[in-house]
């Protein structure tokens, strides 16, 4: 246990920290990250409410990233170790080398000489009280064990008088915690009242960052936004049939909005889905995110044409709560239209210039598709992108985080034309399988189109091996069922990763009559921590034969 008694030996640290506490109260402005690359240091912080902050303390060499020798991710919502900790105060202060070995558990560390500079200058005095002979390095800091730490180190006096908090009376850590709050680096855990400190709470390394960097008395940095991927694979060149082009709206049966961003509405989208037709937006000149509050949903018997073209300057965003856009033909809450709901012509759903993002159909009944769910009829995508859209993280035959579909008319391909999914670090689609998309009996034609940084995140495959939940299969493309057909033409596959089988391509026809055709496309860097075909990296498939490849690297 960390004691808020213990005075700081180094006092270099207090007459230090007597500048920072006297400011702290008074946060300095935001400085612009313009030397920074577009999204900051590090790639999966953007939006965060600390980003300001970590960039701040990278910037100062105070944290080096979470995932070495790349480092380019920070692991915000990673809890912060107590011997990370250490690291952290002792790069900000620059703590005075010792040779003194303090501690029984932290032998062959790599955080150990840190921890030692922590003990010799007072900061900490272990973690079993009465020998304190162990400091606990990997046991998670709580934020009052946090606050001693900085109170130790910076040497604040002031507390504010007192009792500032509702949640930490009777605590060993209440007058540090004070002390910490009436310097400004902590302002509460329960905003805007901030009556409460958490004191029991883990600290996340994103926390973390806004406390030191406030003690430091640094402004938090803004990077530029990072620019969106792209949609399409840029150097794919391959030929497009008329059933995978796009399709012309130039006389629409819906626009959606008026001419300014606040028109293009949740509400607008899903009244306008469920009308059917040819659907345009008229959101003004700039590029606007759309914030869906339900899901859109096909009706059976509208359209049977239905196509919604974004113009390339619509975002539909699921707000990380809701998938985004349903159609299902067997639903009979969206009109059954026929007795054969598997196998009818129609509604007709096509998808173009429009970008997908922050779906979430985690617990749907009909699993899989973060972004888009679509069963019977016929579907197509042009010119979009999905960033960030997931579904349920374990499951065996569960997938599709950005688009999830179940069957078509006549076994008839879906079509996927000059479109990305994923595209860069921080803006995979993640789920149990098929991390970009997924199907059950379904054939696809995927053109001159991108898979990257896609995640296959379940376990035990499928079937599920005993003991385990199911899945981790199909890292980009995940296909299910009997005789169907994956082609994949002028098409980029790189960077994804599935826990179990095919990093990039995940194929199954369970009575092999399937098949599979790689043309003029790259698949590279696809790791299958469980299995693979012999001779095709990232790729496992049982099909017909073994996957027809021509002009096509697979590495």
């Amino acid at each position: 246990m960390e004691s808020g008694a213990l005075a700081v030996r180094w006092t270099s640290i207090a007459l230090v920290v007597v500048v920072v506490a006297s400011f702290m109260a008074f946060p300095p402005p935001p400085t612009h990250g313009a030397s920074l690359p577009p999204g900051g240091t590090f790639v999966d912080d953007d939006g965060s409410v600390h980003e300001g902050f970590i960039e701040a303390i990278a910037e100062q060499g105070i944290t080096m990233g979470c995932n070495p020798p790349t480092n380019d991710r920070f692991c915000p919502d990673r809890t912060l170790t107590r011997s990370e900790m250490a690291a952290f105060i002792d790069r900000a202060r620059g703590l005075p080398a010792t040779g003194e070995d303090f501690f029984i558990d932290d032998d062959g560390s790599i955080f150990e000489p840190a921890i030692n500079r922590l003990a010799a200058a007072g900061v900490t005095r272990g973690c079993n009280p009465p020998a304190n002979n162990q400091f606990c390095p990997g046991r998670t800091i709580t934020r009052r064990e946090m606050a001693a730490f900085l109170v130790r180190t910076y040497g604040y006096v002031a507390d504010g008088g007192g009792n500032l908090f509702s949640d930490d009376d009777g605590s060993i850590f209440e007058s540090d915690i004070d002390r910490l709050a009436a310097a400004g680096v902590t302002r509460g855990c329960n905003p805007p009242g901030n009556d409460r400190f958490c004191p029991n709470r883990s600290v996340t390394r994103a926390e973390m960052a806004s406390f030191m960097g406030r003690a430091e008395g640094l402004a938090p940095i803004t990077p530029d936004p990072r620019p969106l991927p792209l949609p399409g694979n840029p150097d794919g060149n391959a030929p497009v049939p008329a059933a995978a082009a796009a399709e012309d709206v130039s006389t629409p049966d819906t626009v959606i909005g008026n001419g300014t961003p606040q028109s293009c509405t949740s509400a607008a989208v899903v009244a306008a889905v469920a009308g059917g037709g040819i659907i345009t937006f008229d959101c003004g000149q700039d590029p606007v995110t759309i914030e869906m509050t339900a899901t859109a949903k096909i009706v059976n018997n509208t359209g049977p044409v239905t196509v919604i073209d974004g113009g390339a300057k619509v975002t539909l965003s699921g707000r990380g709560e809701r998938r985004i856009l349903y159609m299902n033909t067997c639903d009979q809450a969206q009109v059954w239209t026929t007795s054969h709901c598997q196998n009818q012509d129609h509604p007709r759903l096509t998808v173009q210039n429009l970008s997908f993002v922050d779906g979430n159909a985690k617990g749907e009944a009909h699993e899989g598709g973060g972004a888009i769910f679509v069963r019977g009829g016929r579907f197509k995508v042009v010119n979009s992108t999905f960033f960030n859209n997931v579904c349920d993280d374990t499951g065996p035959d569960v997938g599709g985080a950005a688009v999830r579909v179940l069957s078509q008319h006549d076994g008839l391909p879906v079509h996927v034309t000059h479109s990305t999914f994923g595209g860069a670090p921080g803006y995979g689609n993640v789920c149990s399988n098929g991390g970009g998309v997924s199907s059950i009996g379904v054939s696809w034609t995927i053109i001159n189109s991108l898979f990257s940084h896609n995640l296959a995140i379940g376990n035990g495959a499928n079937p599920a091996q005993s003991g385990t939940p199911g899945g981790g299969s199909g890292g980009a493309i995940y296909n299910d069922g009997n005789t169907m057909r994956l082609t994949v033409r002028g098409t980029l596959i790189e960077d994804n990763h599935a826990n179990e089988g095919g990093g990039a391509i995940f194929y199954v026809s369970n009575n092999r009559t399937g098949s599979v055709v790689i043309e003029d496309s790259v698949l590279r860097r696809n790791p299958s921590d469980g299995f693979e075909t012999a001779g095709f990296p990232g790729m496992f498939v049982l099909a017909s034969g073994p996957p027809s490849v021509s002009g096509s690297t697979i590495e």
